[in-house]
């Protein structure tokens, strides 16, 4: 079996779409679709959400 069909095999996408992440093409999937092959893959996922430095100055009013 070919690698991006494995690829793909384990995580539950087509081929095609395991070539876009390959090329980059970041942009064309979801945060969950992302999120959900890196797991896949094995890897630890951590999200962090900070507050901008904007945000602290306009609330700080």
């Amino acid at each position: 079996m070919a690698a991006n069909a494995c690829v793909a095999k384990l995580f539950g996408v087509t081929q095609p779409r395991v070539s876009d992440l390959m090329r980059g093409k970041i942009n064309l999937f979801d945060l969950d679709a992302l999120v959900n092959m890196a797991a896949a893959a094995g890897l630890h996922i951590e999200i962090r959400v900070l507050e901008a430095a904007w945000a602290s100055r306009i609330l700080s009013r």
